[in-house]
């Protein structure tokens, strides 16, 4: 698996390349009050609004430091919701794709690793349940960070509200 690095105080973390539609270099975003204070706000691609996470926020409680490889990395994010299908008020689980922007510091290598050598952590991270299994390579630990685990079910209701002005990306085979 090919994996994008980046680093939170000097501590090694990968997401998965497979989950990442673009890397881009930092860009100003609108706040979004209300929110909590890691999420960095909304910025305009090709017309949509994209929410923004800053990871350092979210992981360590202070806002990404404006360097030269501090990244915005667009994600795919996947939001599941009971939709109606027919008459019978039948409910089935239906999935969205949204783009997320990642804010990422050091995001400058990629690196292989096989998904097999990742292992548990050993350490049980219930309010950051977005910290996967860890891997080790010479130069020492990477840890997974598991984007669809990041947003609890209260900041996804924010930063993806059903509405009908909301235009998700549809996944293929969901409905509406």
């Amino acid at each position: 698996m090919l994996f994008l690095l980046f680093e939170l105080d000097g501590d090694r973390y990968a997401l998965d390349a497979a989950e990442i539609v673009q890397v881009l270099p930092l860009v100003a975003t609108k706040s979004i009050p209300g929110a909590p204070g890691w999420v960095a706000g909304v910025f305009d691609r090709h017309g949509a609004a994209v929410p923004v996470i800053d990871v350092s926020h979210l992981a360590l409680g202070r806002a990404a430091r404006q360097l030269r490889s501090t990244r915005l990395v667009l994600v795919r994010y996947e939001t599941r919701h009971n939709a109606q299908h027919n008459a019978q008020n039948v409910y089935d689980d239906a999935k969205s794709e949204h783009l997320l922007g990642l804010i990422v510091e050091r995001a400058t290598q990629t690196l292989r690793i096989e998904r097999e050598a990742f292992a548990g952590s050993g350490v049980a991270t219930p309010h950051a349940r977005w910290l996967g299994p860890v891997a080790n390579d010479a130069l020492g630990v990477v840890q997974w960070v598991e984007v669809q685990q990041m947003l609890d079910d209260n900041v996804k209701a924010l930063l993806f509200p059903r509405t009908p002005s909301a235009q998700p990306m549809q996944h293929a085979g969901s409905a509406q």
